[in-house]
């Protein structure tokens, strides 16, 4: 009785030692899959290019930019990008996802210098 009763209980000890990685792996799955999307960023020569603010993080003043033509371009705002909403000046904090934008950007070698940045909406 006492040697069914170690093995019913090392049983269910495997069982939820077997389980718990797999949700773990899961929920690292969906994480990676969110992250890779973002992760295909995209280098584009100087100029200006239309699209969509995809995400953006306030706390890096950061965006993820999506050119008209599915491009996925990565740009860190820097103190002197000038941000604009119609004829005025506007802070970072008035971008939001899903605004149509212009972006003027400066290729610097391997890296984008956002200029300007327009809302369009």
């Amino acid at each position: 009785m006492k040697k069914t009763l170690i093995t019913t209980t090392a049983l269910a000890t495997f069982a939820v030692a077997s389980v718990l990685p797999l949700h773990a792996e899961e929920a690292g799955e969906k994480k990676t899959s969110a992250g890779a999307e973002l992760a295909k960023t995209e280098r584009v020569e100087s100029g200006t290019y239309r699209g969509t603010a995809h995400k953006v993080d306030p706390t890096e003043e950061e965006i993820y930019f999506k050119t008209e033509d599915g491009k996925l371009i990565e740009l860190y705002l820097k103190d002197d990008t000038k941000i604009t909403k119609g004829d005025q000046e506007a802070e970072f904090k008035a971008l939001e996802e899903g605004q149509k934008l212009e972006v003027r950007v400066e290729k610097d070698g391997d890296k984008l210098k956002p200029l300007q940045v327009t809302i369009l909406e």
